[in-house]
């Protein structure tokens, strides 16, 4: 699924109009983004939370040449699974239906 996808089920679902739609989305991402940029946590119950965490700087090597290079020290977004959706996750999908060919 991507940003378009999550638009168009906003849009089917609660019968708002594609602009609208998509503002919801662009708003609920720039928000998000946001957050993290500011080193807030983002938690959504259910589903998960979103933290920015701060790594060192580090000596890493090039796997191609072997030479090392040092690695700066940067910020990235993480996210941790919640407990429902973990659970919802792990159930088997359910198996695929598929017409019979008609016979012709």
């Amino acid at each position: 699924m991507n940003k378009s996808d999550l638009t168009e089920a906003i849009v089917s679902r609660m019968g708002l109009p594609r602009k609208r739609a998509e503002s919801v989305v662009n708003l609920m991402f720039d928000e998000m983004t946001g957050a993290l940029t500011r080193a807030e946590r983002i938690e959504i119950r259910g589903f998960g939370s979103f933290v920015a965490k701060q790594y060192r700087a580090r000596t890493g090597r090039n796997p191609r040449t072997g030479e090392t290079i040092p690695v700066p020290a940067k910020r990235l977004p993480f996210f941790k699974c919640g407990k429902e959706l973990r659970e919802r996750v792990a159930q088997p999908a359910p198996p695929l239906v598929v017409a019979p060919a008609e016979a012709g």
